[in-house]
C-alpha cells in the first residue's frame, strides 16, 4: 500500500506530488522504498526477478552469518534505483554483527543513510584516496575505500556494475568481515541455489 513507502534517504513516510513522483517532506523527489518483511525463499525469488538491478550479498555465505533481509528503492515509474541486503550473525570479537550492503545509482541516498555520512557526493571524499581492501564482485576485483562515519559503525565503499557499492558493518569491529577478496554476487544469479541461503529474522538496521 502507498501509505507503507518511505524515503530512502531518512525514512520518512512518502506521497506522489502532482507529477506522480515520490516526494519527501524533508528531502524533496526521491526514490521510495517499500516497508521490508521477514526475509523468506518467496521473498528472495521476487527480489530476484522482479528487480531489475543487482542484489549483492558474499556467497559463499560468511561464516555463521545469516541473510537477514532485501529491499530495493525505486522511482516512482517503478526503476530501481537502489538495492540493499542485510546479514545478521556473530561479531568477530564477540557479541552481534550486522552487514548492510547497498547498490545505488549516483545520488539516490540510500548507502549515506546507512553509512551515516552527510551529503551525496561520495566520489569526491574517495578521490586520490588509496582503496583499504579489494572485494571480489562477480568475479571481478573491486577496490573498496573507507569511510569515516559514526564511531559505532565501520563504512567501506566503492564500484561495481555502474552502480555505488557501499558495505556498512555493526559494530566497528565487524568492519574485518570486509577483507580483501570477499566475494560478493549478484541474488539474481543464484536463483537456482536460493534455499540454500540461511535466514534469519530481520535486521534492525534496515
Amino acid at each position: 500500500m502507498a501509505e507503507r513507502w518511505s524515503c530512502v534517504r531518512c525514512g520518512t513516510p512518502v506521497a506522489r506530488d502532482g507529477d506522480g513522483r515520490w516526494s519527501c517532506d524533508l528531502d524533496g523527489s526521491v526514490a521510495a522504498i517499500d516497508a521490508y518483511a521477514e526475509p523468506t525463499v518467496h521473498g528472495l525469488l521476487q527480489q530476484a526477478s522482479q528487480v531489475a538491478a543487482p542484489t549483492w550479498l558474499p556467497w559463499p555465505m560468511l561464516d555463521q552469518l545469516s541473510l537477514s533481509g532485501t529491499g530495493a528503492a525505486l522511482e516512482a515509474a517503478g526503476r530501481p534505483l537502489a538495492t540493499v541486503a542485510a546479514l545478521s550473525g556473530p561479531d568477530v570479537v564477540g557479541g552481534a554483527a550486522d552487514l548492510v550492503i547497498v547498490c545505488e545509482e549516483p545520488m539516490v541516498g540510500m548507502g549515506a543513510r546507512y553509512a551515516g555520512t552527510a551529503g551525496l557526493d561520495i566520489g569526491s571524499e574517495i578521490a586520490h584516496r588509496l582503496p583499504a581492501v579489494h572485494v571480489s564482485v562477480a568475479g571481478r576485483t573491486t577496490p573498496m575505500w573507507w569511510i569515516a562515519g559514526p564511531a559505532d559503525r565501520d563504512v567501506f565503499v566503492g564500484e561495481a556494475s555502474g552502480r555505488w557499492l557501499w558495505v556498512v558493518a555493526w559494530p566497528a569491529t565487524a568492519g574485518a568481515l570486509v577483507h580483501d577478496g570477499l566475494p560478493l554476487r549478484d541474488l539474481r544469479d543464484l536463483l537456482g541455489q536460493v534455499d540454500l541461503i540461511p535466514l534469519t529474522g530481520l535486521c534492525p538496521r534496515l
